[in-house]
Formats: structure tokens, sequence, C-alpha cells
């Protein structure tokens, strides 16, 4: 066998070799670098959220998770809109000036912290300590409650409160009123709630 022959195989086994150790190379890179993509999970949990609203009857509320928060939408009774504005003098925070960027979108700096003054979206939790309120839709005397009590939220573990639109009241430990979520509508029953580029 000729010098030139050998020469020859020896290249063609390197060529194999070299092939071989890059195939291999990458098939063991592609699940190391896909481990860097963030997870079904991790991507779910920051992704908008669609809620059909079509079936909620004024007076009603639904929750959704959105980012492991509860998000409330809560359709209004007309009698609730009516309320609201009478009780700016009570609020802590009518108009949501206090850390706007934070809490509370542009499109929703208005009395009823709302694109629609119908349906109120807010993230469920006092601004406080991080509590969960609970509905008080009810006007009227009731436990833990003052005796005008507008209807709106009280926030259990230390009585913050606050009103149809999330404004907390005054004197109360709660800070801020409650968040209003980035959202807007798809449409007439559907709500985008964690995006709002077109609001």
């Amino acid at each position: 066998m000729s010098d030139a022959s050998i020469d020859q195989e020896r290249r063609t086994w390197i060529a194999i070799t070299c092939g071989a150790g890059a195939v291999g190379g990458a098939a063991l890179a592609v699940p190391f670098v896909a481990s860097f993509a963030p997870s079904e999970r991790a991507r779910a949990a920051g992704a908008p959220v669609q809620v059909d609203i079509s079936g909620l009857k004024p007076g009603e509320k639904m929750t959704v998770e959105w980012r492991g928060k509860p998000v409330w939408v809560v359709r209004r009774t007309e009698a609730e809109l009516a309320t609201l504005p009478k009780l700016d003098s009570q609020l802590a925070d009518p108009f949501s000036k206090r850390n706007p960027s934070e809490l509370t979108p542009e499109y929703a700096r208005n009395e009823w912290r709302s694109i629609k003054p119908e349906y109120l979206v807010c993230v469920g939790i006092c601004s406080h300590l991080g509590c969960s309120p609970v509905d008080r839709f009810t006007p009227g005397p009731q436990p833990s409650l003052p005796d005008d009590w507008p209807g709106g939220f009280l926030c259990p573990c230390h009585g913050s409160t606050f009103d149809m639109a999330g404004r907390v009241f005054k004197n109360k430990p709660a800070p801020d009123n409650l968040e209003v979520p980035p959202y807007m509508y798809l449409s007439d029953t559907v709500v985008l709630i964690g995006e709002d580029k077109k609001a």
C-alpha cells in the first residue's frame, strides 16, 4: 500500500472523526442552550390572560390569576357607579395621583379607575401587607364596617377599606389604592389582562 493511499485513508478518518465530534458536540449543546430559555410555566406566569366577561352580571365579580396574583373583574351596578363621586372627600387618593405609574395606568386615572365605567379590573391584594380583601358590596351597617358603609372591599387583617373603584378610605393602614394591572378590551366581552398596547 502506498504512502499516498495511507495519507488519504488518514484524512478520511480524521474528517469522519471531526464530523462525528461536531455532531456530538451540537447534540450536547442544544439541550444545554435550551435550558437557558424560560420554562412553559415561567412564560405562562407572565403571559397576558384573556377573560370572557360575557356572563358577568351587574353586581358580580370574577377572579382570574395573572402573574400569580388574583385579579378581580367587577361589573358595577348603576347605583354603585352613582355613589363613587360622592366619596371623594372620604378617600386618601380619590384621583389615583400617588404612585400613578406603579398602581394606576393613565387610562384608569379617573373616578371609576377603569377604561369602561361599568367594569373594574384590579389586583385583589391590599397595599398594606399583601392580604386579600373580601367583598362587602352591600351598603349599610355590618360587622367591622361603619354604619354609612357605601359598599366596596374590606381587608379583614387590619381593617383597610376600599370603595367600588378600589380606592382606599382615609386613615386606614393601607397606603395606596388597589393596583390596576395593564389591560385592554379585545372585544366588548373579552378583556386581555397583562397587556395594554391598544389602550
